[in-house]
């Protein structure tokens, strides 16, 4: 990490900002991880437990549904007591969950424990957002935030290549281990090394989270960041629940084949992460969106068009896929600091809020997936390809309608007078 980030670290915490970075990778790289590497293993385990294609869904929806949710409690909570103890308790719920996922004995039981593991990885996504708005102001922050997401990049590039390989070896079971031990470790890492990074607690009262929900929801900024956050996981979701049954179904690849289909568009992303960190000092959080506006458009256009003119072959989906995922790369960065960047008092609210959003909306492109899916690929296709007509016209319209703000000011206003109300109450 550049040495010049330091100077823009908001509060005097000792860690380095490239301790920081490594940090922010793995916690946020909880959520691909914890999704990517069991994907290659989820027609095989489907089989194992006899379940159906609607469960094998719900082993997804229901993970990132509890993780939506969760941060609604997480935010507010790391808000008042920091974000230490709450990344502690959930690293520690989260592993405990993912040695439940190994000894999963039905179908049952496997959601059940991915539930609670959506739980605990909400904890750890949500307070990886924050961190960067309690350390970083906005421009930096998405400079930080790329380069974390290029460690998530990583993650997200090897996690389907170990999975597929140890579902092939030695079945799901050891590939769903792999999450307990890379829980274990991120938690040991975090009692040695994290230092707290709230330094003015927010109070925690009704009035006081209903007073700033009801202003980060109302925020033009926040809704504009928001929706294009969301429309663009949305993307990336239906990419990931459906992929594996196109993949190893309908394309008829190898588990380790399509965990290497999985790492190059990963690849993709961390293509887009570095991107976008040469565009934000060029062009800002906004112009780089409406360049990566362009690339989502194409990718999924170009994907669709050669599906409706009859090509249904693996490379007529993966290679659009990857301007997809180049524009996701810098989509990413961007909106999850200017989502959180108005709201420097209570960025684990703001974190918790726009991570709600987007889950519910994942959640629903499950529930649809589960009853679309039907032996082909469309699904996958024309998801893929409606999601990036979306993210494009957040991209192009809400976001560009923005004015300038300063976001430090306005936040601190707003955080005042909810102290002020929750002193009242």
């Amino acid at each position: 990490m550049p040495a010049s980030l330091s100077d823009s670290i908001r509060s005097p915490v000792a860690m380095s900002p490239r301790l920081v970075a490594w940090m922010l990778a793995l916690l946020l790289g909880a959520q691909p991880i914890t999704t990517d590497l069991y994907l290659p293993a989820l027609p095989q385990l489907t089989g194992d437990l006899a379940g159906s294609v609607t469960q094998a869904q719900l082993t997804l929806t229901a993970l990132l549904l509890c993780f939506g949710i969760s941060q609604l409690f997480w935010g507010p909570l790391s808000d008042r007591f920091g974000r230490k103890p709450v990344l502690l308790c959930g690293l520690s719920l989260y592993t405990v969950a993912a040695v439940g996922n190994t000894l999963a004995p039905t179908f049952e039981w496997l959601i059940a424990t991915r539930a609670v593991q959506g739980v605990a990885m909400g904890a750890a996504v949500m307070c990886a957002r924050a961190i960067v708005r309690d350390l970083y102001e906005p421009s930096q922050g998405a400079k930080v935030m790329a380069q974390a997401l290029g460690g998530l990049g990583v993650i997200a590039c090897l996690s389907p290549l170990l999975g597929g390989l140890l579902a092939s070896w030695v079945g799901w079971r050891w590939a769903l281990s792999v999450l307990a031990v890379f829980g274990a470790g991120v938690l040991g890492l975090l009692v040695s090394r994290f230092e707290e990074t709230v330094r003015q607690p927010t109070p925690l009262s009704l009035r006081t989270l209903a007073g700033n929900w009801g202003h980060i929801a109302r925020h033009p900024a926040f809704v504009a960041w928001a929706g294009l956050l969301a429309a663009s996981y949305a993307g990336l979701f239906t990419f990931l629940a459906a992929s594996s049954f196109a993949f190893l179904q309908v394309y008829g690849f190898s588990k380790p084949l399509y965990g290497l289909a999985m790492a190059s568009a990963s690849l993709a992303y961390i293509g887009g992460t570095l991107l976008c960190r040469r565009l934000l000092p060029r062009v800002g959080l906004k112009g780089a969106v409406k360049v990566a506006g362009f690339l989502t458009l194409s990718g999924g256009s170009l994907m669709g068009v050669l599906a409706l003119a009859g090509v249904h072959t693996w490379w007529a989906f993966l290679l659009p896929h990857y301007l997809f995922m180049l524009g996701h790369g810098i989509h990413q960065p961007c909106t999850q600091t200017g989502a959180i960047a108005p709201f420097p008092q209570f960025a684990g609210a703001a974190s918790a809020l726009s991570g709600f959003l987007l889950t519910v909306v994942a959640f629903g492109v499950g529930l649809w997936l589960g009853k679309s899916i039907d032996g082909t690929a469309d699904a996958l296709v024309y998801g893929v390809w409606f999601w990036s007509a979306v993210i494009t016209f957040f991209a192009w319209v809400p976001v560009q309608r923005l004015r300038e703000r300063v976001p430090d000011a306005e936040g601190a206003e707003a955080a005042q007078k909810s102290q002020t109300n929750s002193q009242n109450f």
